[in-house]
């Protein structure tokens, strides 16, 4: 897909200068933006992978379960 980037050049005619001056303006913004960040602790992200693990295994067990439940119901309706 095609679309317009705002900045009026096309591949093949961009100013190499102003390419390099947006690249430049884009990765100090990202520092910037990178050192407001408030990064997790140790045990947040071991909390965080716990649950997530945990929640993974029950929606599994969930999941098996219905089907397990429809799978004999619908033998009981095939017979």
């Amino acid at each position: 897909m095609n679309r317009p980037t705002g900045g009026g050049s096309r591949p093949g005619s961009g100013d190499r200068a102003a390419r390099t001056a947006r690249t430049e303006q884009f990765l100090r913004g990202l520092v910037a933006e990178m050192r407001r960040v408030t990064w997790p602790t140790r045990q947040e992200w071991i909390s965080a992978t716990v649950l997530t693990v945990a929640l993974v295994a029950v929606v599994g067990l969930y999941t098996y379960s219905i089907d397990e439940l429809f799978g004999f119901l619908f033998g009981l309706v095939h017979k």
